[in-house]
């Protein structure tokens, strides 16, 4: 349930991206939070008294990429997407984009808007975040749903592979990793980045549109938003190492739900992640390629929802 007098003391519409454009999702309202210092964008509706569901996305995207799971969960859950620092219309600090750090943010975000226990739900490098966030809350986590993510550390292979029918799916984490030259190269042509990571790694080029990809590349564009996406990479080796400090104190208890899909990149999340969990089950998502809730958000509205019903 949401306090009133904690809400308001911590929430406000102070836009800190105003370069860019803002989109609406009816039913949904945005809002910005103080998490701890960083000024969070989210984006909320559904049930008020219903089961909190905080939503994270991954690279190159915003909030908006749950954007068709999201009235979806609405008539049942209390809905809350976050775009992480440094993406969409969140505030993009300076540093400090390990996941565990990142984690902080996030959590600190949600109990801005008076929530003390909620389900995550987390695609890409959101899921990076979601695995180092239930590390340390895990107490305030009835469970998590993690799609299609290399998680530092856990999930992610050690190696690029150098077979071109595997390598076009991991080649960008070493080139992230390349201090200046990404901002060098990328700089004014991130519609053409953005353009192929959605349309190569969806399973249909035609689950993006030009709004899409318009959308995510001025969101790149935007004050510091490139440096800041490149920064979750840049870190990646810090957010690796805190993930295995925490996982030498204790496994993960909480339940897990590990989302794949048919045509993404890593084949089986459950298999991958019940080395270091306790409770994990896993749902394959068909005619999908990487980008999950948008290629099939009915199907992946379905598997959050199943899950929270299920365990409630």
């Amino acid at each position: 349930m949401t306090d009133p007098a904690t809400t308001t003391q911590h929430v406000s519409e102070a836009n800190p991206v105003r370069d860019l454009p803002l989109h609406d999702l009816d039913g949904f309202i945005h809002r910005w939070v103080d998490a701890d210092g960083i000024l969070l964008h989210t984006v909320e509706g559904g049930q008020s008294a219903g089961p909190a569901v905080v939503l994270l996305a991954g690279f190159p995207q915003t909030w908006q990429a749950w954007r068709k799971v999201m009235p979806r969960l609405a008539d049942q859950f209390r809905v809350i997407a976050i775009d992480l620092p440094g993406q969409g219309h969140s505030e993009r600090p300076e540093r400090s984009y390990d996941t565990h750090t990142v984690a902080a943010h996030v959590h600190a975000g949600v109990k801005a808007l008076g929530v003390s226990a909620y389900w995550l739900a987390a695609h890409d490098i959101g899921a990076w975040v979601a695995f180092s966030l239930a590390l340390n809350y895990e107490n305030q986590l009835h469970g998590i749903a993690l799609l299609d993510a290399g998680i530092p550390g856990i999930t992610l292979p050690e190696t690029i592979p150098t077979d071109p029918a595997r390598a076009w799916k991991t080649w960008h984490f070493a080139f992230h990793l390349v201090p200046d030259l990404p901002e060098i190269l990328l700089t004014g042509r991130e519609r053409d980045y953005v353009g192929w990571f959605l349309q190569t790694k969806a399973l249909s080029p035609d689950a993006f549109d030009d709004t899409d990809l318009d959308h995510y590349a001025a969101a790149l564009a935007a004050d510091g938003g490139l440096r800041a996406s490149l920064a979750y990479y840049r870190d990646a080796a810090e957010s690796a190492r805190k993930n295995h400090q925490a996982l030498n104190r204790h496994r993960l208890t909480v339940p897990i739900l590990g989302i794949s899909s048919s045509h993404g990149s890593i084949p089986d999340m459950a298999a991958s992640i019940s080395p270091w969990a306790d409770n994990t089950t896993g749902a394959v998502v068909p005619d999908a390629g990487h980008f999950i809730p948008d290629e099939q958000p009915e199907a992946v509205a379905a598997a959050i929802a199943g899950f929270i019903t299920g365990r409630d």
